[in-house]
């Protein structure tokens, strides 16, 4: 791990990459919007070549994921999928096997399924929360345990330092770790045994919906300078523009988690006390039946929730749609609260026999919950139960 100052996260989001431009001294970094750069005489640059390869922009927001991530570098890529894409393709080949979580962002799985197979890479889903069923599951020619805790949409957990230990108990087994629903604020896989971690940067990162990235980060330098490769091969390198836009948005990353997590709670509460609702998913309940795993290896218990409702599908559907504050849309972790039903979304190529044995049924509702003031979105649900069940339904317990 590369030497920095021990700042705590809001000081190390601001000040971790606090580079003055020298010609104008302007207080934000500079966007460089440029193709190519100037030989001060053949072959001596700057460190610069051509931005398919680096860029000082996108450099800029790596050394602030880095200094989160508690990492010796970060890379940034134009998307969360091209970091995984860029990840497997660098060190995976024909013939190797990989572990994914049986919960997991469907497009893991559409990479998996409708692109990696081609390559002769093969894969097993299993409940990477069944760490029985992770060891068996190992095969000789496994080369990454891939695991997304919290799982989407279900926030079911896997515990992390354990997975780690039965990855490195076995030779060449990597553990990485999706942990885009916590961002290393929350949870540190890298401390927690994790090889790698990945973030989608468009979520919490960004924290406003205003770019598409994501991020790979380790301790290993050799894995490091592998990606790094493959990324300048694979031309997925993030965009100079978007780079500056998440430098912005990652200054105010600990207080927007804060926030995110006390609404979050709040809502998570109010819900569950509610005679329309069935159940509620989040870590932070009592009725979180891993509640105590998420205080072990997070700090707080993040701003996302799942829930169903009393109600048939139709009726389910028709009162995300009567919500006004609740933004339907097919993303998380920005300023604004979105909802969204993940078997019309982003889990929509599961079979609907394997969406309900997963836990992911027609009616289940994943709610990001934004910095919009807790009562105004109680207030919306208030309104959307009036609606659609009429005022009997619409107080709480």
């Amino acid at each position: 791990m590369s030497e920095r100052p021990a700042f705590q996260p809001s000081t190390l989001v601001i000040h971790s990459n606090r580079v003055y431009e020298s010609q104008s001294n302007s207080i934000l970094f500079p966007i460089h919007q440029t193709a190519t750069y100037i030989h001060e005489s053949v072959g001596v640059t700057k460190g610069y070549g051509y931005s398919r390869g680096a860029n000082p922009t996108v450099n800029a927001l790596e050394q602030s994921i880095a200094a989160i991530e508690g990492s010796i570098s970060a890379l940034c890529f134009r998307s969360g999928m091209a970091a995984i894409s860029t990840l497997c393709l660098a060190l995976l080949k024909a013939g190797d096997h990989v572990i994914l979580s049986e919960v997991i962002y469907g497009g893991t799985t559409r990479l998996f399924e409708q692109v990696l197979t081609h390559f002769d890479v093969a894969y097993t889903f299993i409940d990477t929360a069944d760490l029985a069923a992770v060891e068996r599951g190992i095969q000789p020619n496994t080369r990454m345990i891939f695991a997304e805790t919290p799982a989407n949409p279900t926030l079911r957990l896997s515990d992390i330092a354990e997975l780690a230990k039965i990855a490195h108990a076995h030779e060449n087994v990597l553990l990485a770790v999706d942990n885009t629903f916590l961002t290393p604020l929350l949870q540190n896989c890298l401390n927690l045994g994790a090889d790698i971690s990945m973030l989608s940067t468009t979520k919490y990162i960004d924290g406003h919906n205003a770019t598409i990235g994501g991020s790979l980060a380790s301790h290993d330098e050799a894995l490091m300078e592998r990606m790094r490769f493959v990324r300048k091969i694979l031309g997925t390198i993030q965009a100079p523009f978007d780079a500056w836009l998440t430098i912005q948005g990652i200054k105010t990353l600990p207080a927007r988690l804060a926030m995110h997590c006390a609404h979050a709670g709040q809502v998570a509460e109010w819900l569950e006390r509610h005679p329309r609702v069935a159940k509620v998913y989040y870590p932070g309940l009592d009725s979180f039946p891993q509640r105590e795993l998420a205080k072990k290896q997070q700090s707080a218990f993040g701003g996302m929730l799942s829930f169903e409702l009393n109600a048939t599908t139709e009726e389910s559907l028709r009162f995300m749609k009567a919500l006004k504050l609740c933004t339907c849309a097919e993303s998380l972790g920005s300023v604004e609260t979105l909802i969204t039903n993940p078997a019309t979304a982003s889990h929509c190529d599961l079979p609907k026999e394997l969406r309900d044995r997963l836990g992911i049924s027609d009616r289940l509702i994943r709610l990001s919950v934004g910095l919009e003031a807790p009562q105004d979105l109680i207030a919306d649900f208030e309104h959307a139960f009036e609606t659609i069940f009429g005022l009997e339904d619409g107080e709480a317990k």
